[in-house]
């Protein structure tokens, strides 16, 4: 079923989805000590963190006043101007111009982990779909069809049909509103796939400029799917890993694509270009990809830092460059298009200058 756009957006209210589920990602060389090593094996059984003051990992820079005991998943800024941190643990942070809080849902565990939070398009939950609508969260859950045995929600996007795409533990849905429908990807697999939660997950889902649907699956490569049509990238034909991480259309068209094992590409429409593999990327690990208002992109190698990528040219920054950490979670440009960056370690932000603790630049993150 596809909706009206107006209906999508629930009459041009601003509406926010809420991506939260457990986080789960592999990242190599940091689990070190015994306190990392229980939080991630209390995820890995659906146990929930406890909330403490004492954090999992050293915080060089903030971690929004002692609120994040890990780090910061998702970060947001709302037409308002508000502020929106979704975190590995410890729910949802928001900034509103005077208060720094976390955010109370009704029926929904304060320990929730927040996977991506935007406006008036997408999001995803370990209780479900979360809609803000400025006043009021509701959650849809397994009562509405959500498929699956968990109700882990991935990827969320609306295409330019004003049709709801989610990626779920349980498979694809399309979501009209009230209610999940079934969207069947084709039955192809990879040799050997190696999922690391659900031979059925799709936790990325784009559309670009050509009205093609990219849906990132979990070890089983990238579906294409056009007009009733489907293309299975997989590691025999386009992609050098089965096990894509991230995918992202820039405003040139290009879709740049990274993985847990392959490093980064790019495809200009024709080409696939792998720059890891070409040697002039470091770190096979690679995801976060975001592209700024000048038209650059940005994107993290675990344990490598980030890169920079001005049509041209990659530049890479580190702790040397005054990054907290060479593990980077999430990215994002904030309306004075200074970039920050969710770390293992605190928040960083980048001024276009320099990189620096983001309480130097924002006093309200201290």
């Amino acid at each position: 079923m596809i909706l009206p756009k107006s209906q999508i957006l629930f009459h041009q209210r601003i509406i926010l989805w809420v991506l939260v589920t457990m986080q789960l990602y592999s990242c190599t060389g940091q689990v070190n000590d015994k306190s990392a090593k229980d939080s991630i094996a209390n995820a890995l059984s659906n146990k929930p963190l406890l909330l403490s003051k004492s954090t999992t990992f050293p915080q060089i820079h903030t971690n929004l006043n002692g609120m994040v005991r890990e780090f910061v998943r998702t970060m947001y800024q709302d037409k308002k101007g508000n502020y929106w941190f979704g975190t590995n643990g410890n729910g949802i942070i928001r900034y509103d111009g005077q208060t720094l809080e976390t955010v109370s849902i009704e029926g929904v565990s304060p320990f929730m982990r927040v996977m991506e939070i935007v406006e008036d398009k997408a999001g995803a939950t370990s209780e479900g779909l979360i809609r803000y609508d400025g006043k009021e969260f509701t959650t849809f859950s397994k009562k509405e069809g959500l498929p699956g045995r968990d109700v882990e929600i991935w990827a969320l996007t609306i295409d330019k049909s004003g049709l709801l795409w989610v990626g779920s533990i349980g498979g694809v849905s399309h979501f009209d509103g009230e209610k999940f429908i079934p969207f069947s990807l084709p039955q192809s697999r990879v040799e050997n796939p190696k999922p690391m939660l659900s031979d059925k997950l799709v936790f990325k889902i784009i559309e670009d400029k050509n009205g093609t649907m990219w849906l990132v699956t979990d070890g089983n490569g990238i579906f294409q799917y056009k007009k009733g049509e489907f293309t299975h990238l997989t590691n025999k034909n386009e992609l050098t890993d089965n096990n894509a991480a991230d995918i992202l259309e820039d405003k040139r068209g290009n879709i740049w694509i990274g993985t847990f094992n392959g490093g980064v590409s790019k495809f200009d429409g024709k080409t696939y270009t792998n720059f890891t593999k070409d040697g002039v990327i470091k770190g096979t690990e690679t995801y976060n990809f975001y592209e700024d208002s000048h038209g650059t992109i940005w994107f993290s190698a675990e344990g490598y830092g980030v890169y920079r990528y001005d049509g041209s040219t990659f530049t890479q920054f580190t702790t040397l460059n005054g990054l907290t950490t060479n593990v980077v979670q999430s990215i994002f440009e904030d309306n004075k298009r200074q970039i920050w960056f969710g770390t293992w370690q605190g928040i960083s932000i980048y001024d276009g200058q320099k990189f620096m603790n983001a309480k130097d630049k924002e006093p309200w993150t201290n």
